[in-house]
């Protein structure tokens, strides 16, 4: 009897897979944490409690000059500490990819921010980069700059907490991707005459590409949605009021839910467009396996 012959034979109970249901509470959770939340604030944001059509949010958003200019200024936040946070994870992670205990005890002081948390972080730069903290008096007391240092409640304070609190993901992520490259690859290029540059640059950094852009597209979406830092560190009325803050404004002070749901979705639509930039530009470099056939 073959075997086609026999899984036709079967009765519908028996060719069902149990093992299907391991993944309904998960799914339960996605639909309820997720899925629902989504759709009621979509729904809420064409509901707009002042009347007007079922665009008037929108409306309001890209006419209101205190509403569209904050994507603006998350921009200039989020892109800035995004390639901050990659670009200085690559040489952290090819330095530290070899696992000894001075690597492992640098890794371990670098990812101490993750336990911290943005407030904390925050309050921490209140204390070290304040008018009165510790560097800026050490700058003054060491003669490297005699005029005032300003690097809290600005646009600079909230760009470094998210550097801060951003990098030991990005750092984590890309470090697990040169570790997974086989370095055999790159001694085989050196002794075809391959310098450390080419060698980066044909071997490591094609194969580095989707680790990059994931670590890219992590930094960008915890960068855009920063809330806490803008408020403590930067100027949440001026220089540093972000698309968060005009949702929690519209929220929780004009009691506008709808505009808030609205300011929400547009703040999921934009990130959602960069993202999709950049894993659609990945594809233009070597999209196969990045271990390079190590283990």
């Amino acid at each position: 009897m073959s075997a086609a012959t026999t899984a036709s034979s079967l009765t519908p109970a028996a060719r069902f897979d149990g093992r299907g249901w391991l993944v309904a509470p998960a799914l339960v959770c996605l639909i309820g944490m997720f899925v629902y939340p989504f759709a009621y604030g979509l729904f809420l944001s064409f509901q707009p409690m002042e009347g007007g059509g079922v665009f008037a949010n929108y409306l309001k958003f890209f006419t209101e000059p205190t509403l569209w200019p904050t994507v603006l200024i998350t921009l200039k936040l989020a892109v800035p500490a995004t390639l901050i946070n990659v670009g200085a994870s690559v040489p952290a992670a090819f330095a530290l990819r070899k696992s000894t205990r001075a690597s492992k005890f640098v890794t371990m002081l670098l990812v101490v921010p993750v336990t911290l948390g943005t407030v904390l972080i925050a309050d921490g730069m209140l204390t070290y980069y304040g008018p009165n903290g510790w560097f800026p008096q050490a700058l003054h007391a060491l003669h490297l700059y005699s005029d005032e240092v300003r690097l809290t409640h600005n646009y600079w304070g909230v760009l470094i907490s998210l550097v801060i609190s951003g990098f030991p993901f990005a750092f984590l992520l890309i470090l697990s991707y040169v570790t997974g490259i086989d370095p055999t690859l790159a001694r085989a290029a050196g002794t075809l005459g391959a310098g450390p540059w080419q060698q980066f640059r044909l071997i490591y950094l094609p194969l580095l590409v989707p680790g990059l852009t994931m670590a890219a597209c992590l930094s960008f979406v915890q960068a855009f949605s920063v809330f806490p830092s803008a408020v403590l560190l930067g100027v949440p009325a001026g220089a540093t009021r972000v698309v968060s803050i005009a949702a929690y404004e519209a929220a929780f002070e004009s009691y506008d839910y709808s505009l808030a749901s609205c300011v929400a979705i547009v703040m999921g639509f934009v990130q959602l467009l960069i993202v999709a930039g950049m894993l659609g530009a990945r594809r233009a470099f070597y999209s196969g396996p990045t271990t390079g056939g190590k283990g």
